[in-house]
């Protein structure tokens, strides 16, 4: 999707330029960065915007070395949770800033095509015409419908939470990379996609049901007011749909699945509201 090229330049300084194709989004990601890193929050300080670079853009921030993939794992949930409300609360609203879309795919469960999967933007494979692993299309489907229903105004975060993208200090939050994934949402479809997309004990494992669980209840404290009922189902809709995509993506290519099984779906959709004999013909029972 990118080249990242890490450079020092004459005066020492050590810069990480990314080139990418041209998208309008890029240019409001990039300023939302440089906002957040104004008001203290830990990322890499925008050095420029997005410049033509051939028949792509580039971009330029300082580079920000070292830290631990991962926190200590009785403390994950907490400190995932925590530096996520620390980037809602001090994110600009979307009203401040220039349209914001499409999201990224993996986010894009409101996206305005026909089908139920949005298109990769790495691969010209149309999802809704992959046959197979009907379960992951049912899970999808059911965590759309129930994203459909409420939901309050959009603020602006992160949809990438993904433990390779944030780096430690212990358990204090050294950076958090990939600003490319900034998108507009509901607050609780973002928290839902962290919630579901973090790691505790194996970065290339993404969080398990109880992972989820304690993310979302230690969401609720860092931001002083626990998730309402509707709050909490639709956090869960939102995990769903995007490790269902993810998986979808998997089987489409040939992959293991491994981004989301049916029982896990199964678990993670009860937590939606929607009861077990209704997934899959009811052959779901354990959670993942």
């Amino acid at each position: 999707m990118s080249a990242v090229i890490g450079l020092r330049l004459a005066d020492g300084r050590d810069v990480v330029v990314k080139v990418r194709p041209d998208a309008p989004r890029v240019a409001v990601c990039i300023e939302v960065q440089r906002r957040l890193f104004q008001a203290g929050y830990p990322c890499p300080e925008p050095l420029t915007g997005a410049a033509p670079f051939g028949g792509d853009i580039a971009t330029a921030e300082v580079y920000v070395p070292g830290g631990a993939v991962l926190p200590s794992a009785d403390r994950a949930a907490s400190v995932f949770a925590e530096a996520f409300a620390w980037l809602i609360r001090l994110a600009p609203s979307p009203a401040e800033m220039p349209a914001l879309g499409p999201a990224p795919s993996w986010a894009a469960w409101n996206h305005a095509g026909g089908g139920l999967w949005p298109r990769s933007e790495d691969s010209d494979v149309d999802l809704d015409k992959v046959s197979g692993a009907e379960w992951i299309d049912d899970a999808g489907r059911r965590a759309r419908d129930r994203l459909r229903i409420g939901g309050s105004g959009a603020v602006l975060g992160h949809c990438d939470w993904l433990a390779g993208n944030l780096r430690w200090s212990e358990d204090a939050l050294l950076v958090v990379h990939d600003w490319d994934s900034v998108t507009a949402d509901s607050e609780d479809v973002l928290v839902g996609f962290a919630a579901a997309l973090y790691s505790t004990v194996d970065a290339d494992k993404p969080a398990t049901v109880e992972d989820t669980r304690r993310f979302l209840v230690a969401y609720g404290r860092a931001r002083g007011r626990d998730l309402s009922a509707d709050e909490l189902q639709r956090a869960w809709a939102a995990g769903v749909w995007t490790r269902a995509y993810d998986a979808k993506f998997q089987h489409a290519a040939g992959l293991p699945v491994t981004s989301l099984s049916e029982n896990e779906a199964g678990e993670r959709l009860r937590r939606v509201g929607i009861c077990s004999t209704e997934i899959g013909g009811g052959r779901v029972s354990d959670p993942g």
